[in-house]
């Protein structure tokens, strides 16, 4: 009793051996009936085996490589199951059972096993393509070679060469046709005759420049002309020809010169073999490789080859215009109404593309997932590229209607539009992407146009995040400290850790530049830690004398920090390994990280505090965030944004800010939090601040971010 196949969606408990050898099993007996193979049906079933095993390999190959599928069609041709029954029977076999039966290791996602398995399909039926092409025109070589020695031996062996020449002639499974030189049809065998629908006369009727066909390929009958006048020997081309029913003809077509014992031209030899069968493959084949399965519209494939003839058109004097669509939320219909209703949105969303295309130079493509591009080829106006991009934002406006509800369509553009000539179709597509996510990321449903020193900008940030994991290993960054002043007394009660990243192209970088390329792969985490690790053995380092105290250091928490669930076990682990008291260090959280944050965010601050470690609420007063909520927070330190100072930059100080600056820290010593402020550039912002009894200050008026040693130097001298 045969077993159904187990949630990996293989025969359980079956070998992959055992599966190869079942495929081969039914591969065989769906294609040994249409053989002209020797072999008997056990010896054709282990023939198949490898081929299968090659299959599965392909199949389950990272990166995929559909390529060695293309020897299973060849070794078809080779077994002699030249029969196209054979090739149609094997494409069946390996959409029905392929996946089933073949499939090794991780099991592949649905969408993608079909994909894979398709591809397979292609290069199966282009090898067996080659394959008989190749071996039928090694065929017409024998035979061509044959009439010419036939040919030459004619004056010491006629009868014998005519014997010959004629066997061949008559038997020969490709068409033969003899014309004189002024192109009258002489002779022409059943063959021939067959492929033009059984007719001879319809054949010998005509003569050899009538038989012109529209899509004849360009130089076509330059070659005839110079094989008619004795200038080349032989020519091979793929020709159309018009049945007499009016359907057509398609040939590989060889015609060869056959002169005279002195060596003048006398006779013209056309060899034909019919390939219509095989074009409609090719053109099926190609059809489907070049368009999307779900909406029907070119796919990424046809789009480049069109984009990249738009540029190559009369570079510099003909247009282009792109215009690169990403929807806007789709990913939201796929997770919360399935993937069934999204693809039938795509469809909808493809039609209405479809109608924005209303002129021959206008293409519409899938380029993937919830992407679609549409070109214009020589537009007239760049007006004329907006107003397109401004038709497919209104065709979309209105709701989506499946299965009784309305569904929204929104959508971000990148546009790009310019003279054909001075970029390449990938620099095009990446500009327009780069562009459709800053219209994204600008609210979406709108359009952006490209703009070089964006696409600079976005391209010099992509090549920071792929440095970005090496960095660290690299030992590239490194960190500055900048001194905290207690206000009372001038002295150093401690400082802030910096990171710096020391790139090996673009000098050192801040962290403006970098971290949020961190949060955004995760390395954040990574780097963090060893931010936290440095600073604390700096600390530990510092030996400001007993009289000072224990020098704090602070280190900046960002938001993905707190999100990690190991943030409490290694802060821990790093101050017993630097033999550090938790009280000198100071973890710093920005106050928009915590606005509106629940308690899983607050949880590992309070833990930190509970253990010692004081926790600063960093650039206050740049959020929104309750006041109230300040009681609930583990906080030692409120850090006073810059933009509070500022005022008092200028003589006399604005009493708006001064009035500010008083309240908050009147707040936070009745909450008994210190004040700590940034960005103090001035004598006179440091008497104001400590006239207002703020706690301790930082900034360029003291010093800039420096080495370890320089604050060392400035704990011996009177900062203030």
């Amino acid at each position: 009793m045969t077993r159904g196949p187990d949630a990996s969606g293989h025969p359980e408990s079956d070998g992959l051996e055992d599966r190869l050898r079942r495929f081969a099993r039914i591969w065989s007996r769906a294609i040994y009936p249409a053989t002209a193979t020797s072999m008997t049906r056990e010896e054709f079933e282990d023939y198949l085996v490898p081929f299968a095993r090659r299959l599965s390999d392909a199949l389950a190959a990272h990166p995929f490589d559909p390529a060695p599928a293309a020897d299973v069609g060849t070794a078809l041709i080779d077994a002699h199951c030249t029969d196209p029954g054979a090739l149609s029977h094997s494409l069946g076999v390996v959409d029905s059972y392929l996946v089933l039966y073949c499939a090794s290791g991780d099991p592949l996602p649905a969408e993608e096993g079909r994909a894979r398995c398709a591809r397979l399909q292609h290069a199966i039926a282009a090898g067996f393509a080659r394959a008989l092409r190749e071996r039928t025109l090694a065929e017409q070589e024998a035979i061509s070679q044959a009439a010419l020695r036939a040919q030459t031996d004619a004056e010491r062996a006629l009868y014998a060469s005519e014997a010959r020449f004629r066997a061949v002639f008559e038997g020969a499974a490709v068409g033969i046709g003899i014309s004189d030189m002024d192109g009258n049809v002489l002779d022409v065998n059943a063959a021939l005759t067959q492929m033009f629908g059984g007719l001879e006369h319809h054949v010998r009727s005509r003569k050899v420049h009538e038989w012109a066909h529209p899509e004849d390929a360009p130089g076509t009958w330059d070659l005839q002309g110079e094989l008619a006048r004795g200038e080349r020997d032989h020519y091979r081309i793929e020709k159309p020809y018009y049945r007499n029913d009016g359907t057509v003809l398609w040939t590989n077509l060889t015609v060869s010169l056959l002169r005279d014992p002195v060596g003048q031209p006398q006779y013209m030899l056309a060899l034909m073999e019919d390939v219509t069968e095989r074009r409609l493959l090719h053109e099926q084949l190609r059809f489907e490789a070049t368009h999307d399965a779900l909406t029907g519209l070119p796919n990424r494939t046809l789009f480049f080859e069109r984009l990249q003839a738009a540029l190559a058109q009369r570079a510099g004097v003909a247009r282009f215009g792109l215009c690169y669509l990403d929807l806007d939320g789709f990913k939201t219909v796929n997770d919360s109404l399935g993937h069934a209703v999204g693809d039938r949105l795509l469809v909808a969303v493809a039609e209405r593309l479809q109608r924005c295309a209303t002129s021959p130079g206008q293409l519409i493509a899938r380029i993937g997932g919830d992407e679609f591009g549409a070109l214009m080829v020589d537009p007239k106006t760049p007006e004329d590229v907006t107003a397109f991009a401004h038709r497919i934002l209104e065709v979309l406006a209105e709701p989506v209607e499946l299965d009784g509800r309305e569904l929204s369509v929104r959508g971000s553009i990148g546009i790009v539009d310019g003279p054909a000539g001075e970029l390449g179709p990938a620099e095009v597509l990446r500009s327009a992407d780069i562009t459709m996510y800053r219209a994204k990321a600008s609210g979406g449903n709108q359009y952006e146009h490209a703009d070089p020193e964006a696409d600079l900008r976005a391209i010099t940030q992509h090549g920071l995040t792929n440095s970005l994991p090496t960095a660290l290993e690299r030992g590239e960054f490194f960190i500055e400290y900048q001194p905290l002043v207690r206000l009372s007394d001038g002295t150093v009660r401690g400082a802030e850790a910096l990171v710096r990243w020391c790139h090996p192209l673009r000098g050192v970088l801040g962290p403006d530049q970098f971290i949020p390329l961190a949060e955004n792969t995760g390395l954040i985490v990574p780097l963090g830690r060893w931010v936290l690790a440095q600073a604390v053995q700096q600390a530990r380092n510092w030996k400001f004398g007993p009289e000072r105290g224990t020098v704090r250091v602070n280190v900046n928490l960002s938001p993905f920090q707190l999100r990690d669930p190991g943030l409490v076990r290694d802060t821990v682990n790093v101050l017993q390994e630097a033999g550090l008291e938790p009280s000198a260090l100071c973890l710093e959280v920005t106050e928009s990280a915590l606005i509106g944050a629940d308690e899983s965010l607050i949880k590992p601050l309070r833990e930190l505090a509970d253990l010692g470690v004081d926790i600063a609420l960093d650039d206050f007063g740049t959020g929104y965030s309750n006041l109230a909520n300040l009681r609930r927070m583990p906080l030692s330190t409120l850090k006073l944004d810059r933009s509070f100072t500022q005022g008092m930059l200028r003589d006399p100080a604005d009493p708006v800010d001064i009035k500010i600056v008083e309240g908050v820290v009147s707040l936070a010593h009745t909450l008994n939090l210190a004040v700590t402020v940034e960005g103090v550039e001035t004598g006179a912002q440091v008497e104001h601040l400590r006239g207002l009894g703020c706690d301790t200050a930082q900034g360029w008026y003291y010093a800039r971010p420096g080495p370890p040693e320089r604050l060392h130097a400035l704990s011996l001298v009177d900062a203030s």
